[in-house]
């Protein structure tokens, strides 16, 4: 699946940063369709191929907000040979609107 699409790079682009922003849109989601891991983007270094956003791994004390990669995330293989994928019925949120048990606690 591609990760990223000329519609998304450019939205990434238009919201620029959003650190000062206490609830920040996500532009785009992304999961592993055999296991854990959320991963939801809310900014997107297009030169260093680097997202910043919101991590969720365990949906735990382990969760945080950070920096991940392009790369890291087109690296990963699940079972059956499946990748990461782009969360094509998600669209642009709030990160408050997502039900996401170890943000609530924070």
């Amino acid at each position: 699946m591609q990760l990223l699409t000329k519609e998304i790079l450019k939205r990434f682009k238009e919201v620029g940063s959003q650190e000062e922003n206490k609830d920040p849109i996500v532009i785009v989601k992304f999961f592993n369709p055999v296991g854990r891991g959320y991963w939801y983007a809310t900014e997107y270094n297009a030169k260093d191929k680097i997202f910043f956003g919101y991590v969720s791994i365990f949906g735990d004390h382990n969760d945080e907000w950070g920096t991940f990669s392009l790369e890291e995330l087109e690296s990963i293989m699940g079972w059956g040979n499946l990748g990461i994928e782009r969360d094509l019925h998600c669209g642009e949120k709030r990160i408050s609107e997502f039900e996401i048990p170890s943000l609530s606690k924070k």
